[in-house]
Protein backbone atom coordinates (compact mmCIF):
# COMPACT_ATOMS: atom_id res chain seq x y z
CA UNK A 1 0.00 0.00 0.00
CA UNK A 2 1.44 3.51 -1.11
CA UNK A 3 1.41 6.06 1.93
CA UNK A 4 -0.19 8.97 1.34
CA UNK A 5 1.69 12.29 2.22
CA UNK A 6 -0.51 14.66 4.13
CA UNK A 7 -1.50 17.49 2.22
CA UNK A 8 -0.18 20.63 3.31
CA UNK A 9 -2.26 24.07 5.00
CA UNK A 10 -3.26 26.58 2.11
CA UNK A 11 -1.68 29.44 4.25
CA UNK A 12 2.05 27.53 4.69
CA UNK A 13 1.75 27.30 0.96
CA UNK A 14 0.63 30.67 0.16
CA UNK A 15 3.72 31.56 2.62
CA UNK A 16 5.84 29.39 0.70
CA UNK A 17 5.64 31.28 -2.16
CA UNK A 18 5.87 34.65 -1.28
CA UNK A 19 9.18 33.68 0.06
CA UNK A 20 10.27 32.33 -3.40
CA UNK A 21 9.45 35.87 -4.93
CA UNK A 22 10.61 38.13 -1.76
CA UNK A 23 13.90 38.72 -2.51
CA UNK A 24 16.79 38.27 0.13
CA UNK A 25 20.12 40.35 0.85
CA UNK A 26 21.96 37.59 -0.84
CA UNK A 27 20.10 38.24 -4.20
CA UNK A 28 21.40 41.00 -6.77
CA UNK A 29 20.13 44.32 -6.89
CA UNK A 30 19.24 45.22 -10.17
CA UNK A 31 20.17 48.70 -10.82
CA UNK A 32 18.06 49.62 -14.00
CA UNK A 33 14.51 49.67 -12.66
CA UNK A 34 15.48 51.91 -9.96
CA UNK A 35 17.16 54.18 -12.03
CA UNK A 36 14.35 54.35 -14.53
CA UNK A 37 11.90 54.79 -11.81
CA UNK A 38 13.79 58.30 -10.26
CA UNK A 39 13.83 59.37 -13.93
CA UNK A 40 10.47 58.92 -14.88
CA UNK A 41 9.44 60.26 -10.87
CA UNK A 42 11.88 62.83 -11.97
CA UNK A 43 10.05 64.10 -15.46
CA UNK A 44 7.35 63.87 -14.17
CA UNK A 45 7.74 66.48 -11.31
CA UNK A 46 8.75 68.22 -14.29
CA UNK A 47 5.17 67.95 -16.02
CA UNK A 48 3.42 68.69 -12.94
CA UNK A 49 5.54 71.97 -12.92
CA UNK A 50 4.86 72.95 -16.40
CA UNK A 51 1.28 72.14 -15.37
CA UNK A 52 1.01 74.16 -12.45
CA UNK A 53 2.61 76.95 -14.71
CA UNK A 54 -0.20 76.57 -17.66
CA UNK A 55 -2.79 76.70 -15.13
CA UNK A 56 -1.34 79.54 -12.91
CA UNK A 57 -1.01 81.50 -16.48
CA UNK A 58 -4.56 80.62 -18.01
CA UNK A 59 -2.82 79.25 -21.03
CA UNK A 60 -4.56 75.64 -20.69
CA UNK A 61 -7.10 76.61 -23.53
CA UNK A 62 -4.41 78.74 -25.94
CA UNK A 63 -4.25 75.40 -28.34
CA UNK A 64 -7.57 74.26 -29.18
CA UNK A 65 -7.35 70.85 -30.73
CA UNK A 66 -6.14 67.56 -29.66
CA UNK A 67 -4.44 65.25 -30.11
CA UNK A 68 -3.05 67.50 -33.06
CA UNK A 69 -1.92 70.70 -32.32
CA UNK A 70 -3.48 73.73 -34.67
CA UNK A 71 -3.74 70.80 -37.11
CA UNK A 72 -0.34 69.63 -37.28
CA UNK A 73 1.19 66.19 -35.63
CA UNK A 74 2.25 67.13 -31.90
CA UNK A 75 5.37 65.83 -32.29
CA UNK A 76 6.18 68.32 -35.83
CA UNK A 77 4.44 71.68 -34.98
CA UNK A 78 7.24 74.04 -35.59
CA UNK A 79 9.45 75.43 -32.81
CA UNK A 80 9.03 78.33 -34.46
CA UNK A 81 5.32 79.29 -33.41
CA UNK A 82 6.21 78.20 -29.81
CA UNK A 83 5.25 81.47 -28.73
CA UNK A 84 3.62 83.01 -25.80
CA UNK A 85 1.15 80.49 -23.54
CA UNK A 86 1.36 78.20 -27.09
CA UNK A 87 4.80 77.48 -25.74
CA UNK A 88 3.97 76.59 -22.33
CA UNK A 89 0.94 74.26 -23.12
CA UNK A 90 2.74 72.36 -26.42
CA UNK A 91 6.06 71.71 -24.07
CA UNK A 92 3.16 70.35 -20.87
CA UNK A 93 1.87 68.09 -24.06
CA UNK A 94 5.14 66.91 -25.25
CA UNK A 95 6.79 66.61 -22.01
CA UNK A 96 3.50 64.38 -20.85
CA UNK A 97 4.46 62.27 -23.74
CA UNK A 98 8.01 61.99 -22.93
CA UNK A 99 6.85 60.52 -19.14
CA UNK A 100 4.39 58.27 -21.19
CA UNK A 101 7.47 56.92 -22.63
CA UNK A 102 9.35 56.80 -19.77
CA UNK A 103 6.57 54.74 -17.87
CA UNK A 104 6.35 51.95 -20.56
CA UNK A 105 9.95 51.54 -20.34
CA UNK A 106 9.90 51.52 -16.26
CA UNK A 107 7.15 48.82 -16.35
CA UNK A 108 8.68 46.61 -19.35
CA UNK A 109 12.14 46.68 -17.10
CA UNK A 110 10.27 45.96 -13.84
CA UNK A 111 8.75 42.63 -15.76
CA UNK A 112 11.76 41.46 -17.24
CA UNK A 113 13.69 41.89 -14.08
CA UNK A 114 11.34 41.72 -10.76
CA UNK A 115 10.85 38.55 -8.68
CA UNK A 116 8.20 40.47 -6.91
CA UNK A 117 5.20 39.88 -9.40
CA UNK A 118 3.67 42.79 -6.88
CA UNK A 119 6.04 45.09 -8.01
CA UNK A 120 5.34 44.30 -11.91
CA UNK A 121 2.03 45.01 -11.38
CA UNK A 122 2.40 49.18 -9.72
CA UNK A 123 4.43 49.30 -12.99
CA UNK A 124 1.26 48.50 -14.96
CA UNK A 125 -0.97 50.29 -12.78
CA UNK A 126 1.85 53.26 -13.86
CA UNK A 127 1.08 52.78 -17.58
CA UNK A 128 -2.69 52.32 -17.04
CA UNK A 129 -2.42 56.36 -14.98
CA UNK A 130 -0.34 57.52 -17.48
CA UNK A 131 -2.55 56.64 -20.32
CA UNK A 132 -5.87 57.78 -18.53
CA UNK A 133 -4.15 60.83 -17.43
CA UNK A 134 -3.65 61.89 -21.29
CA UNK A 135 -6.93 61.25 -22.73
CA UNK A 136 -8.27 63.66 -19.54
CA UNK A 137 -5.55 66.07 -20.63
CA UNK A 138 -7.07 65.76 -24.43
CA UNK A 139 -10.91 65.73 -23.04
CA UNK A 140 -10.32 68.81 -21.13
CA UNK A 141 -9.40 70.83 -24.43
CA UNK A 142 -12.08 69.41 -26.54
CA UNK A 143 -14.89 69.57 -23.54
CA UNK A 144 -13.96 72.61 -22.04
CA UNK A 145 -14.73 71.34 -18.54
CA UNK A 146 -13.57 72.56 -15.75
CA UNK A 147 -14.34 68.93 -13.94
CA UNK A 148 -11.87 67.09 -16.05
CA UNK A 149 -9.35 69.68 -15.31
CA UNK A 150 -9.94 68.85 -11.48
CA UNK A 151 -9.66 64.87 -12.01
CA UNK A 152 -6.83 65.83 -14.27
CA UNK A 153 -4.42 67.68 -11.55
CA UNK A 154 -5.70 65.08 -8.82
CA UNK A 155 -4.24 61.77 -11.16
CA UNK A 156 -1.31 63.52 -11.43
CA UNK A 157 -0.34 63.79 -8.03
CA UNK A 158 -1.36 60.24 -7.49
CA UNK A 159 0.70 59.44 -10.36
CA UNK A 160 3.71 61.35 -9.08
CA UNK A 161 3.37 59.35 -5.84
CA UNK A 162 2.82 56.19 -7.19
CA UNK A 163 6.27 56.40 -9.17
CA UNK A 164 7.70 57.81 -5.98
CA UNK A 165 6.72 54.58 -3.78
CA UNK A 166 8.14 52.32 -6.81
CA UNK A 167 11.01 54.03 -6.26
CA UNK A 168 11.89 53.13 -2.86
CA UNK A 169 10.72 49.30 -3.41
CA UNK A 170 13.48 49.33 -5.96
CA UNK A 171 15.73 50.41 -3.95
CA UNK A 172 18.70 48.26 -1.98
CA UNK A 173 17.42 49.43 1.33
CA UNK A 174 13.57 48.54 0.65
CA UNK A 175 15.00 44.95 -0.61
CA UNK A 176 17.64 44.26 1.90
CA UNK A 177 15.92 44.96 4.78
CA UNK A 178 15.08 42.53 7.77
CA UNK A 179 11.72 41.60 8.45
CA UNK A 180 11.22 43.17 12.33
CA UNK A 181 8.74 41.52 14.69
CA UNK A 182 5.14 43.13 15.04
CA UNK A 183 4.76 45.16 18.55
CA UNK A 184 1.79 46.35 20.04
CA UNK A 185 2.36 49.59 18.69
CA UNK A 186 2.80 49.46 15.12
CA UNK A 187 -0.66 49.05 14.53
CA UNK A 188 -0.98 52.39 15.29
CA UNK A 189 2.11 53.92 13.54
CA UNK A 190 1.03 52.16 10.27
CA UNK A 191 -3.06 53.77 10.75
CA UNK A 192 -1.19 56.72 11.05
CA UNK A 193 0.59 56.99 8.33
CA UNK A 194 -2.43 56.46 5.55
CA UNK A 195 -4.20 58.64 7.25
CA UNK A 196 -2.01 61.32 6.80
CA UNK A 197 -1.82 60.16 3.07
CA UNK A 198 -5.23 60.32 2.26
CA UNK A 199 -5.71 63.54 4.15
CA UNK A 200 -2.67 65.23 2.23
CA UNK A 201 -4.27 63.89 -0.86
CA UNK A 202 -7.12 65.32 0.00
CA UNK A 203 -6.10 68.09 0.43
CA UNK A 204 -4.43 68.31 -3.18
CA UNK A 205 -8.06 67.67 -4.60
CA UNK A 206 -9.38 70.48 -2.33
CA UNK A 207 -6.20 72.54 -3.67
CA UNK A 208 -6.74 71.62 -7.09
CA UNK A 209 -10.55 72.60 -7.02
CA UNK A 210 -9.87 76.45 -5.60
CA UNK A 211 -7.18 76.55 -8.13
CA UNK A 212 -9.59 75.35 -10.95
CA UNK A 213 -12.81 77.12 -9.83
CA UNK A 214 -11.99 79.46 -7.21
CA UNK A 215 -14.34 78.53 -5.03
CA UNK A 216 -13.82 76.01 -1.51
CA UNK A 217 -10.81 78.36 -0.32
CA UNK A 218 -12.53 78.17 3.75
CA UNK A 219 -12.25 74.24 3.22
CA UNK A 220 -9.16 74.29 1.60
CA UNK A 221 -7.92 75.65 5.25
CA UNK A 222 -9.62 74.05 7.19
CA UNK A 223 -7.81 71.01 5.81
CA UNK A 224 -4.77 72.53 6.06
CA UNK A 225 -5.03 72.74 9.76
CA UNK A 226 -6.13 69.19 9.86
CA UNK A 227 -2.85 67.64 8.13
CA UNK A 228 -0.85 70.00 10.43
CA UNK A 229 -2.37 68.38 13.36
CA UNK A 230 -1.80 64.65 12.02
CA UNK A 231 1.85 65.06 10.34
CA UNK A 232 2.93 66.55 13.79
CA UNK A 233 1.07 63.41 15.28
CA UNK A 234 2.72 60.96 13.12
CA UNK A 235 6.07 62.66 13.81
CA UNK A 236 5.58 62.07 17.72
CA UNK A 237 4.85 58.65 17.02
CA UNK A 238 7.57 57.83 14.62
CA UNK A 239 10.13 58.80 17.34
CA UNK A 240 8.48 57.27 20.11
CA UNK A 241 8.50 53.69 18.65
CA UNK A 242 11.95 54.41 17.18
CA UNK A 243 13.35 55.35 20.71
CA UNK A 244 12.22 51.41 21.68
CA UNK A 245 13.88 49.68 18.56
CA UNK A 246 16.98 47.76 18.13
CA UNK A 247 17.47 48.30 14.79
CA UNK A 248 18.76 52.32 14.98
CA UNK A 249 20.09 51.59 11.26
CA UNK A 250 16.35 51.24 10.12
CA UNK A 251 14.54 53.40 12.63
CA UNK A 252 17.05 56.30 11.33
CA UNK A 253 15.49 56.23 7.82
CA UNK A 254 12.03 56.14 8.80
CA UNK A 255 12.81 58.91 11.03
CA UNK A 256 14.27 60.92 8.71
CA UNK A 257 11.60 60.38 6.38
CA UNK A 258 8.99 61.94 8.80
CA UNK A 259 10.98 64.86 9.87
CA UNK A 260 11.25 65.42 6.07
CA UNK A 261 7.45 64.92 6.39
CA UNK A 262 7.38 67.91 8.65
CA UNK A 263 9.97 70.37 7.42
CA UNK A 264 8.47 69.93 3.67
CA UNK A 265 4.45 71.05 5.99
CA UNK A 266 6.13 74.41 7.32
CA UNK A 267 7.26 75.05 4.30
CA UNK A 268 3.99 74.57 2.58
CA UNK A 269 1.65 76.32 4.93
CA UNK A 270 4.48 79.46 4.17
CA UNK A 271 4.58 78.88 0.71
CA UNK A 272 0.85 78.83 0.74
CA UNK A 273 -0.01 81.86 2.53
CA UNK A 274 2.90 83.89 0.44
CA UNK A 275 1.00 82.46 -2.50
CA UNK A 276 -2.64 83.83 -1.19
CA UNK A 277 -0.72 87.35 -0.17
CA UNK A 278 0.80 88.12 -3.86
CA UNK A 279 -2.16 86.72 -5.94
CA UNK A 280 -5.06 88.26 -4.35
CA UNK A 281 -4.28 91.02 -2.21
CA UNK A 282 -1.18 92.56 -4.24
CA UNK A 283 -1.38 95.10 -6.75
CA UNK A 284 0.36 93.10 -9.31
CA UNK A 285 -2.67 90.37 -9.46
CA UNK A 286 -3.22 86.79 -10.08
CA UNK A 287 -0.99 86.85 -13.32
CA UNK A 288 2.35 88.51 -11.74
CA UNK A 289 5.63 86.76 -12.00
CA UNK A 290 5.87 86.61 -7.93
CA UNK A 291 1.72 85.16 -8.35
CA UNK A 292 2.28 82.22 -11.09
CA UNK A 293 6.00 81.37 -9.43
CA UNK A 294 4.78 80.83 -5.53
CA UNK A 295 1.25 79.61 -7.08
CA UNK A 296 2.97 76.72 -9.24
CA UNK A 297 5.49 76.25 -6.37
CA UNK A 298 2.33 75.63 -3.48
CA UNK A 299 1.56 72.91 -6.44
CA UNK A 300 4.80 71.18 -6.80
CA UNK A 301 5.51 71.30 -2.76
CA UNK A 302 2.46 69.26 -2.17
CA UNK A 303 3.32 66.97 -4.45
CA UNK A 304 6.38 66.61 -2.66
CA UNK A 305 4.70 66.36 0.65
CA UNK A 306 2.08 63.56 -0.83
CA UNK A 307 5.20 61.15 -2.08
CA UNK A 308 7.10 62.10 1.10
CA UNK A 309 3.90 60.86 3.14
CA UNK A 310 3.66 57.92 1.26
CA UNK A 311 7.59 56.67 1.42
CA UNK A 312 7.39 57.52 5.29
CA UNK A 313 4.47 55.09 5.21
CA UNK A 314 5.82 52.36 3.58
CA UNK A 315 8.74 52.41 5.30
CA UNK A 316 6.40 52.79 8.78
CA UNK A 317 5.12 49.30 7.57
CA UNK A 318 8.46 47.46 6.68
CA UNK A 319 9.78 48.53 9.79
CA UNK A 320 7.37 47.72 12.19
CA UNK A 321 6.83 44.60 10.46
CA UNK A 322 3.42 42.69 10.49
CA UNK A 323 1.57 40.13 12.20
CA UNK A 324 2.27 36.77 11.73
CA UNK A 325 -0.78 34.13 11.92
CA UNK A 326 -0.18 30.99 14.09
CA UNK A 327 -0.65 29.01 10.68
CA UNK A 328 2.24 30.52 9.64
CA UNK A 329 4.41 30.49 12.14
CA UNK A 330 5.13 26.64 11.36
CA UNK A 331 7.14 25.46 8.66
CA UNK A 332 5.74 22.77 6.33
CA UNK A 333 5.86 19.32 7.11
CA UNK A 334 9.28 17.76 6.00
CA UNK A 335 10.51 21.33 5.52
CA UNK A 336 13.69 22.34 7.74
CA UNK A 337 13.96 19.12 9.38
Amino acid sequence: MVPTVPAEPRKTVRTAARMQTDPTPSDPVPVWPHRLAVTTAAATLLLLFLGGLVTSLQVGMVVPDWPTTFGYNMFLYPWSKMVGGIFYEHSHRLLGAGVGMLTLALAATLWATESRRWLAWLGVAAVIAVVVQGVLGGLRVILVEHRIAIVHASLAQAFFALLAGISLCTTAEWRTAPRHASRADSTRLRRLGLLNVGLIYAQLVLGAIFRHTGVGLGLHIAGAMVVFVTVFLLLDTVQDYVRQSADQGAGARLLRSARMLRGLLLLQVGLGLAAYIVKYLAPGGPLSAAAVLLATSHVILGALLLATGLRCTLRAYRFSGRPQPVAESFAAPGVGA
